[in-house]
């Protein structure tokens, strides 16, 4: 009987639809804002709604440069009427919302939205809003909530996880399209010099625990710096193609192209392990390949510009005093600060009169990173000593570079340096008057003092020959050293090695000296870093070719290995390794490879000499 009653009512519902179906009710169309004073960095919401209007309707939202539109989501509702005041049938309306974000300050307008149907065409009101520098609380939002609550948490409509900070566009693979590695450069074309941002990703729609190693891409051609490198996993979402993701970054390196032309960074590669505790399955993962166009330096370069001062600079001096005495020192600093591959700038030179000896320069560089981009401060402090008294001036010093921004060559000047000499306190103390004589009169304070007037006289002793102790006293040195020879015999035949043991020995040393290199790196202790691996690649080619190789030239340290059977790729990367240690060591203001590059060279060519 329950399922007659319900095959009966079923007839009536459709009955009752039919009869309300020709009383549709007239098209509604509607728009707001969800707060009328917002910040320029805040985002608003525009709701957009239409009632009853056929699948038919076409829409123009509203567009324009006063705001930008982040991202847009829309819903649909049905609702059945049947009686009652208003037109019975069957009521739809359909709601978008659209996320909008100002471009600037000062009373704006979103202009209507419009609708065509049949040749009809309707329009909402516009909608005014004010829009303030910074950030506007939301008068709606409880401090601690946010104003406007999520009930699907992570699951959101696709434009609003949209990246709203410039996020490079991402094709994304066919196949592995859960997870997959991508590098991507903030710029398309830059001039030589100038700093490209590479920034590598994996892109994920699983959960990761680990990302275990990252190869880099070879980076043949470039200068590069480190930018950021994380030590923990901290996605963002992203979504891509309507597809939500969550983007790790792995690393992010300041690459300067040295040369013009179409270059490219190749493809890096991740062993990343996938879900949690045991159930973990590693994977390996390859990256894309990304170009880049390098523009040469424009001609017109000014005299003395250097190709690798390529940035926004600005030269400076400072004196330690303008007033200083004859053989006195003073210091002048030279400061370069400003954007750009500060390692590679090249500095004027502080050059002075014959009146002033001016020594070599110590230089200390300061790195710092401002929005992604590379800059610091160098500071060349000279010594100065004046050689004659007088008037001495310091000829302005002039800094030519490029500027990618303006595209033009510009140069910075310091400012005339004067420097008064005067005479030494020794040339015033030669020049002061006769100084009053010292001498006193012994009479007036007691007279002379007699000489001595007693003596005490004794026997002659016994001769020091004839002593008990003298001869044990004599005999004692020559015992001891005896002694000595023949406990120094002994260790020694106890302590004999082979030649064999030796080179495992000084082997077991190098090796020792290449991990306490590599516990410096990052620590700011580059020199030490350096002077560990040159000595642990000296000491490891010691043992190994069996000849002193402190005093040998590049050449003939390579021809002895040559000699020896060692493989061209191990001895280049020997060669290269204490080439850039040399570097490092005594021309600290010049550009030194990467502290990874050194170590990796070191390590790898000890262990392919071993294996071989």
């Amino acid at each position: 009987m329950r399922r007659t009653g319900r095959a009966a009512f079923g007839p009536l519902i459709c009955m009752l639809l039919a009869f309300a179906g020709p009383a549709r009710a007239e098209i509604e169309l509607s728009q707001g804002v969800d707060r009328t004073e917002v910040g320029l960095d805040d985002t608003f919401r525009l709701t957009v709604t239409v009632s009853d209007a056929p699948d038919s309707a076409q829409f123009q939202f509203p567009f324009g440069s006063d705001f930008s539109v982040l991202g847009k989501s829309e819903s649909s509702q049905i609702s059945y009427q049947l009686g009652g005041s208003g037109p019975g049938g069957i009521h739809r309306s359909h709601t978008y919302v659209l996320l909008m974000r100002a471009n600037r300050p000062g009373q704006i307008t979103i202009p209507a939205t419009v609708m065509t149907v049949g040749g009809r065409t309707y329009k909402t009101e516009s909608v005014q809003i004010t829009v303030k520098r910074g950030h506007v609380d939301d008068p709606r939002a409880r401090p601690g909530t946010p104003a406007f609550p999520d009930p699907f948490g992570r699951f959101r409509m696709p434009g609003f996880d949209e990246d709203e900070d410039g996020f490079p566009a991402i094709d994304v693979p066919r196949s592995d399209s859960d997870l997959f590695l991508r590098s991507s450069l903030d710029l398309d074309e830059v001039y030589v010099g100038e700093q490209v941002t590479l920034s590598i990703y994996v892109f994920s729609r699983v959960d990761l625990s680990s990302v275990d190693a990252v190869n880099l891409p070879k980076l043949d051609g470039f200068w590069s710096e480190e930018l950021d490198s994380p030590s923990q996993l901290s996605g963002e979402h992203k979504v891509l193609n309507g597809v939500p993701y969550r983007a790790y970054l792995l690393k992010r390196r300041a690459l300067f192209p040295m040369k013009a032309g179409a270059m490219s960074v190749g493809a890096a590669e991740a062993d990343i392990t996938t879900g949690f505790l045991f159930a973990g399955r590693r994977v390996h993962r390859t990256g894309n390949e990304v170009l880049l166009k390098v523009k040469p330096l424009p001609p017109g370069a000014p005299a003395g510009f250097a190709a690798a001062n390529v940035g926004r600079w600005r030269l400076s001096t400072e004196v330690s005093q303008t007033q200083v005495q004859l053989g006195q020192p003073l210091t002048v600093s030279v400061i370069l600060e400003g954007r750009g591959n500060l390692k590679n700038a090249v500095m004027p030179a502080l050059i002075g009169p014959a009146s002033l000896r001016i020594y070599e320069p110590t230089s200390t560089d300061k790195m710092t990173t401002a929005k992604g981009k590379i800059g610091g401060r160098r500071i060349q402090e000279y010594l100065v000593m004046p050689q004659q008294t007088g008037t001495v001036t310091l000829a302005p010093l002039s800094f030519s570079y490029f500027n990618p921004a303006s595209g033009r060559y510009e140069t910075s000047t310091t400012e005339t340096i004067e420097l008064k000499v005067t005479g030494s306190e020794g040339a015033k103390l030669v020049a002061s008057p006769t100084l009053e004589p010292a001498a006193k009169n012994v009479l007036a304070v007691g007279g002379l003092r007699p000489p001595r007037h007693e003596a005490h006289f004794s026997a002659p002793g016994e001769p020091l020959w004839r002593k008990s102790f003298f001869v044990p006293a004599l005999v004692a040195p020559l015992g001891a050293w005896l002694a000595l020879a023949l406990v120094g015999f002994v260790r020694g035949r106890l302590s004999h090695e082979d030649e064999a043991s030796r080179k495992s020995k000084r082997i077991r040393e190098a090796r020792r000296r290449l991990s306490a290199a590599e516990k410096l790196r990052n620590s700011g202790r580059s020199a030490e870093l350096y002077t560990e691996v040159e000595k642990a690649l000296l000491q490891f080619l010691e043992a190994k070719l069996n000849v002193p190789v402190v005093g040998l030239t590049r050449d003939a340290l390579e021809a002895r290995m040559r000699t020896a059977g060692v493989s061209e790729q191990c001895r280049t990367q020997i060669l290269r390794a204490l080439e850039a240690c040399e570097v490092a060591r005594f021309a600290p203001g010049a550009s030194t490879p990467a502290q990874e590059r050194v170590l990796e060279d070191a390590q790898t060519a000890m262990e392919r000499w071993e294996g071989r």
